[in-house]
């Protein structure tokens, strides 16, 4: 099986590794190298660099036009393999593959279609998560599901945590798909378009709070956010970000007409309490904007005025 295969962070490398050591990756397919740092210098994509270490083609068009179909195609390549890739392929690029294409999807589609499906399942609270192996179609997400691995969220899950987690799920499920294709012997189940749901490309300002939400949503932001682009709020006039937080548990005395985003206390266990229009929000740890993280009480020694202000701003 001569496989091409599509992927661009780090999600994507344990698949890439799951092939490159049972099939013949005749080439990889990667976003160009993106400039970073001050001096904004280009650095290779995960998956290229570990793709230059495994002596494996590497391909960073900006598009994909006629010219690279045809490069495709000399290489003879039966099946097409994408895992966050990050575009969209057309019908002509996919008709180069004799076997067709798949993807791995972090989601259980049809639920979170598009590319950002792990902060998605935490915002919307979902009990469970996965793993689905897809066909790639032309319409995004939409393709029939070859395999599907789930297993249930604790509540207590980061974008960072679960997204190797399922990562790892992915890679484990690929070999097994890609043999019963060579097979003959897949399974095709096309998805019903009426259960979709839809998610977007994070932007950096999905992370501002709004303390008019519930504690319940705000501590789904917090972990949902993280490692990218953190919940964040403004206190004395800059971005203050909260990186551990939950739902308090327990009643609290004289809130009735607090406003939203008013610190009312600290809890000597679980953080800082803040009021929102619906519960209150503990915050155990915090990072003000080109500062270290700090657990709640090292930023109370540094800013006793915290407890009693409010949070909140442009």
């Amino acid at each position: 099986m001569r496989i091409l295969f599509a992927g661009t962070p780090e999600f994507a490398l344990p698949s890439l590794n799951a092939l490159q050591t049972r099939f013949h990756v005749v080439g990889v397919l990667t976003q160009p190298a993106a400039a970073k740092g001050r001096r904004k210098r280009p650095v290779l994509s995960p998956v290229a660099a570990a793709a230059h270490s495994h002596a494996i083609p590497v391909f960073e068009p900006e598009r994909i036009d006629e010219e690279f179909r045809i490069t495709v195609a000399s290489l003879a390549p039966d099946l097409l393999v994408c895992a966050a890739y990050g575009k969209i392929f057309k019908k002509d690029f996919l008709d180069v593959f004799p076997l067709g294409g798949i993807n791995v999807h972090p989601s259980l589609l049809p639920r979170h279609r598009g590319p950002s499906p792990i902060p998605a399942a935490i915002l919307s609270g979902d009990a469970m998560t996965g793993v689905s192996i897809q066909r790639l179609a032309l319409a995004m997400d939409s393709g029939a599901i070859l395999a599907r691995q789930s297993f249930p969220l604790s509540g207590e899950e980061t974008t960072g945590n679960l997204s190797p987690r399922l990562a790892e799920m992915g890679a484990l499920l690929l070999p097994s798909v890609i043999e019963q294709i060579a097979a003959g012997t897949v399974r095709e189940i096309e998805q019903n378009p009426e259960e979709a749901t839809y998610c977007r490309l994070l932007r950096k300002e999905d992370g501002k709070i709004s303390f008019v939400d519930s504690a319940l949503h705000i501590s789904r932001m917090i972990r949902a956010y993280n490692p990218w682009p953190f919940a964040y709020t403004f206190w004395q006039r800059s971005r203050l970000f909260f990186l551990k937080g939950g739902v308090y548990p327990h009643p609290v005395p004289d809130t009735a007409h607090a406003v939203p985003g008013l610190v009312l206390g600290m809890d000597k266990n679980v953080g800082f309490l803040i009021h929102t229009c619906k519960g209150i929000l503990s915050v155990s740890e915090l990072q003000r904007e080109y500062k270290k993280p700090l657990f709640f009480k090292d930023f109370y020694n540094g800013n006793r005025d915290f407890p009693g202000s409010v949070c909140g701003g442009p």
